[in-house]
């Protein structure tokens, strides 16, 4: 099943840290649900994509690759091919990333156009819901991107002051295990301050994660508007066949 889809996003940070962002693959990785990232060497990602529906899951491995990156026009260009662990269904697309500047240049939207194509029970939902699934799946991504974003800028995000704490920290523990303390030692007194001698925290995946992609919770009712009527059609061409059965084997 081919098709192609457009999707945007906003993140909260200019163009130049946002093209920084989101080419920064192992960090972002984890606020994509169901991917896991295993190898990456600054041109080509390989790594998993579990899908689940309801109680089947799904996983894909393969490979995606950056064809273009355009820091002027700041352009992405990606080719992503995958195929089931445990099965014969494969998945491959194209995806297109623009960003341009947004709210004076403070913020900045990340325009994709996709074309993909899936074969496997996946394509069986159809194009409509799989329309649906990938909306769904670039917002939580953009939700938990501009998580991701905040909380580096918060207090687990870089901070001169922090920084220099904690070397001032580290240069008193280093001249407390030495001796190279007093009045003619080169060294501070290690004596710690206060926000020194607590750990800063460090900014973590989104909590909003999940380790796989469960196509019932994105679009349970679209995907039970569709599965339902086939179902009862299912059934009714059955009822009817042994109708029919029935009927000649008493003739």
């Amino acid at each position: 099943m081919a098709m192609e889809m457009d999707h945007s996003f906003t993140v909260p940070v200019p163009p130049d840290r946002a093209w920084d962002v989101l080419l920064d693959v192992e960090k972002i990785a984890p606020c994509m649900p169901g991917a896991t990232v295993d190898e990456f060497d600054g041109e080509v990602v390989t790594g998993r994509i579990k899908v689940k529906v309801g109680p089947v899951s799904l996983t894909y491995r393969g490979t995606a690759k950056f064809t273009e990156r355009d820091p002027d026009a700041r352009v992405i260009l990606l080719e992503a091919s995958g195929k089931e662990t445990r099965g014969a269904g494969t998945a491959s697309a194209t995806v297109r990333a623009t960003l341009e500047p947004e709210s004076g240049g403070e913020a900045t939207k990340a325009s994709m156009h996709t074309t993909m194509n899936v074969t496997g029970r996946p394509a069986q939902f159809g194009r409509g819901v799989m329309a649906e699934v990938g909306g769904k799946l670039v917002e939580q991504f953009a939700q938990n991107l501009r998580q991701l974003i905040a909380d580096e800028a918060g207090p687990g995000g870089s901070n001169p002051a922090a920084t220099g704490d904690a070397a001032s920290a580290g240069q008193a523990t280093a001249a407390a295990e030495t001796g190279e303390t007093g009045p003619g030692s080169t060294q501070p007194s290690p004596v710690l301050p206060a926000a020194a001698a607590t750990p800063t925290p460090t900014a973590q995946p989104p909590a909003a994660s999940a380790d796989s992609i469960n196509l019932i919770k994105l679009v349970g009712p679209s995907l039970l508007k569709r599965v339902i009527p086939a179902a009862v059609a299912a059934a009714g061409l059955a009822l009817l066949g042994r109708w029919l059965f029935r009927r000649n084997a008493k003739g």
